[in-house]
């Protein structure tokens, strides 16, 4: 056995990969300190979908035992959970994320070559972990997180594909597909993100050569999702579908802004649908709409939900095609309103989860109500206003570092800026237009601003060379 390690340890390469390795895992666990704090890893009501939802997705799929209803959440975050559950425990779930961000995190700071590798790996993530949403999102049990992990996976399948070997891309590759599976506004991104870098590498197609062939591998990522979750849902339902049943949030949302409810205002005389019994005040909210207690949706039964799942679409055509004006200037605010909202999402107290966690999992319930969250006990506002200052304190120093994206070395650091941006403001976008502004959508992915702030302080301070080297 000793002359085994021996060759194993002496070996340089074999050594450097057991200290990569290890580097990675104390990442991880840098990253899964709120839950240490909490006792328990954090939740959020859609939290318990995810869990209850996995074994009906598994014996469908499986044992072609199906269902009526699968839920309303991505069945490829409830399955893709639910071996690291098992309805036990959800510490190894949490565990999985925050090895995830770990390693995709890894590579995107190996891709720009610096000298020590792991010791501004590590700072990075000490950052990272202590100073931004990321370590929160990290184990907070849904697929939040994954968005960021999806964007990261774009960035390295375009402008650091040469520092990957064939299996860290195969696995970039698998892992930014299930991230993009993993919750409906993650396609959404991923492809304006995608779209805007093909309009990038065909501008500059003469002076970045091969940029185009680049680009392709981030569009297999999402096409890979696309057609996983086309096959899926379309298996599950029956019927061709790429996102299954999803609550009909933009009904919610152009009532919320008024241009809806005066369109039926107007015209349910004549239209006989199930939505004209539903505008009463919560069809001025779209969470009260939605989810709110005694809402027009989520308190319907499954017939009625289906109704108003059916007029969605050609209530908002006719909003549309009425009040054009009115919508884009109420989409605009709603847009501008979530691409500013961002702090702590997490922690207050929510009778319906304390009350519904132990039918999703029955074992969670006593360590989650001895919790900090479970108690009401995290105290996280004074903190909340830290990670803002560390968000606008970065954008500085991005503005201040603008010189380093111009160079003609510089074209991961320019990506890298490109993708961060453009899944900041595609995400307000989506959600903010399309759903609702809620502080929690934004603070998921918000934290990529202090991560590029970071690696442009490193540039300046001499930590990297001047371009990456291919991996082994």
């Amino acid at each position: 056995m000793r002359p085994f390690l021996d060759h194993i340890f002496r070996r340089p390469e074999n050594r450097r990969a057991w200290q990569h390795a290890a580097a990675v895992l104390l990442a991880a666990l840098l990253l899964s300190w709120p839950a240490f704090y909490n006792g328990f890893p954090l939740l959020y009501p859609d939290s318990l979908s995810y869990i209850a939802k996995g074994s009906t997705v598994a014996r469908a799929l499986f044992l072609r035992q199906f269902s009526t209803d699968y839920g309303l959440r991505s069945v490829f975050y409830s399955l893709g959970i639910l071996p690291f559950h098992c309805y036990i425990t959800l510490w190894p779930a949490v565990a999985l994320q925050c090895l995830m961000l770990a390693w995709i995190l890894w590579l995107t700071v190996r891709s720009f070559a610096p000298r020590r590798p792991v010791a501004s790996y590590l700072a990075l993530m000490f950052f990272l972990s202590a100073l931004t949403s990321a370590s929160w999102f990290a184990v907070f049990l849904m697929p939040d997180i994954l968005g960021p992990v999806a964007y990261l996976a774009i960035y390295l399948a375009i402008f650091a594909r040469q520092t990957l070997s064939r299996r860290e891309l195969a696995g970039v590759l698998l892992l930014g597909a299930w991230s993009i599976t993993a919750h409906s506004s993650h396609l959404l991104v991923a492809a304006a993100i995608c779209l805007l870098l093909t309009v990038y590498a065909a501008v500059r197609r003469k002076t970045e050569p091969g940029a185009l062939r680049a680009v392709a591998g981030a569009w297999a990522i999402v096409a890979l999702a696309a057609m996983a979750q086309l096959a899926v849902y379309s298996y599950l339902e029956g019927k061709l579908s790429l996102t299954g049943r999803r609550p009909p949030f933009l009904m919610a949302r152009v009532l919320a802004d008024g241009p809806g409810r005066w369109y039926l205002e107007q015209h349910c005389g004549q239209l006989q649908w199930t939505v004209c019994h539903h505008l009463d005040a919560k069809a001025n909210n779209p969470n009260l709409f939605l989810w709110g207690q005694g809402n027009a949706y989520m308190s319907s039964p499954l017939s009625e939900q289906r109704q108003l799942e059916a007029e969605e679409k050609p209530l908002v055509l006719a909003v549309l095609h009425t009040y054009p004006r009115q919508q884009l200037a109420r989409s605009a605010d709603n847009f501008w309103q979530q691409l500013n909202s961002f702090g702590m999402y997490c922690c207050d107290v929510n009778p319906w989860l304390h009350a519904n966690v132990g039918v999703a999992m029955p074992r969670a319930v006593e360590p989650f109500l001895r919790s900090r969250e479970g108690r009401g006990d995290m105290h996280v506002i004074p903190y909340s206003h830290l990670l803002i200052a560390v968000v606008y304190s970065s954008l500085l120093v991005i503005v201040l570092s603008a010189r380093l994206f111009l160079g003609r070395d510089a074209a991961p650091l320019r990506g890298l800026g490109m993708i961060v941006c453009s899944a900041a403001l595609a995400n307000a976008l989506v959600t903010g237009v399309i759903a609702v502004v809620d502080p929690r959508y934004q603070s998921r992915l918000i934290w990529l601003v202090p991560m590029l702030a970071a690696i442009c302080l490193m540039h300046w301070i001499g930590r990297w060379r001047p371009s990456a080297q291919p991996a082994a």
